[in-house]
């Protein structure tokens, strides 16, 4: 049976609920507080429930030597990696601000704790769960320390096989941490051919007593609703205020209008899906009542005659009368009055065989 349980204090995830929807503002913050603050707002007004960041301890995540690499894309905001990502590095008490900021606007607030580090200032921070990103999804010595937290986690799965998915499943399993998993592709913008959206249903074979939700990382929206569409209980797509701003996210974010309409049409979808019984609704009962048809005489039919198939034909006809799928259930039995030719036949001119 597939679990459900609370992402967030109050905030079900699985079965019927509705999908969780994350704004990952990662760092297309540009390394300014007010833009960050801005955003949570943003993704608050636009619906989300919740607003994300990625969180990492910067020499815990890399070595001296990837810091020391010299970065000259059009995206740096400096002149090796390691000043590039200290310039987008929040402090402790600047995540402790925006933290408060979130709860006080009434959002969910949480980051992806980039290395073991980050997990345990995370954790004191006391976020409501974990988001594991796709580099870390096959580091099991994180997996395994992040569990034991005892925080819900959400995992993507960009990078991996199914191979690898099976065996974070039974790590996660043995830890007994309520987690998910997110389809995800680890390129920015993703092409549509790259996406295969099918691995949720895959996932939800795979592993049917976890939620699965998806990780998108396209431009527009369609892909995402059909996520949703598919069964997607968590859905995770990148926040930006200008997508022509420097860093390499920003491109395959949302703007926030295109958040808006996500949010909107995810929600329409899933009222729309309804219930899976099939059954004539009250709201059809107008087209009913004006196209529905009837068996009608097609010829002259005397008192007493016994219906045969050949006498009988489907209209649209008034009064209504006998429902065409009823029709074969009339031959064999003897009309009780007078039948003209194109009059309807209702259930009170029919006797029994």
């Amino acid at each position: 049976m597939l679990q459900q349980f609370d992402l967030c204090p109050g905030r079900p995830i699985g079965g019927d609920h509705p999908c969780f929807i994350i704004a990952e503002i990662g760092q297309n913050h540009q390394g300014n507080l007010d833009i960050a603050k801005k955003m949570i707002r943003v993704a608050k007004e636009c619906g989300a429930d919740c607003a994300k960041f990625q969180k990492s301890e910067l020499e815990y995540k890399f070595n001296k030597a990837a810091l020391a690499k010299p970065y000259l894309s059009q995206h740096s905001w400096g002149s090796t990696y390691g000043d590039h990502k200290r310039h987008l590095e929040f402090t402790h008490e600047q995540y402790r601000e925006l933290s408060k900021f979130a709860q006080e606007i009434g959002i969910f607030f949480t980051a992806s704790g980039m290395d073991e580090m980050a997990v345990e200032f995370l954790h004191e921070l006391n976020v409501p769960f974990l988001k594991v990103g796709s580099g870390d999804t096959s580091n099991f010595p994180y997996l395994e320390k992040a569990a034991r937290k005892g925080r819900p986690m959400v995992i993507s799965s960009g990078m991996q096989s199914m191979a690898i998915m099976r065996k974070v499943y039974q790590t996660m399993k043995s830890t007994k941490t309520k987690f998910c998993f997110l389809q995800c592709t680890s390129a920015y913008p993703l092409e549509p051919k790259d996406v295969h959206l099918r691995v949720i249903t895959e996932y939800q074979k795979e592993f049917p007593d976890i939620p699965i939700g998806y990780s998108g990382h396209e431009t527009g929206i369609a892909i995402s609703i059909a996520a949703v569409a598919l069964g997607a209980k968590v859905l995770e797509r990148h926040l930006t205020l200008d997508k022509t701003w420097k860093g390499s996210d920003h491109q395959a974010s949302l703007e926030p209008d295109e958040l808006r309409d996500l949010v909107c049409s995810i929600r329409t979808v899933e009222t729309a899906l309804g219930s899976p019984l099939k059954h004539f609704l009250p709201c059809e009962t107008t087209c009913h009542n004006k196209l529905g048809k009837s068996v009608v005489a097609k010829v002259d039919i005397p008192v007493g005659t016994v219906l045969t198939l050949d006498m009988m034909t489907v209209k649209v006809a008034v009064p209504k009368g006998v429902e065409p799928s009823n029709i074969f259930n009339l031959v064999g039995k003897q009309v009780t009055a007078n039948i003209g030719a194109d009059e309807t036949i209702t259930d009170d001119l029919v006797g029994k065989p």
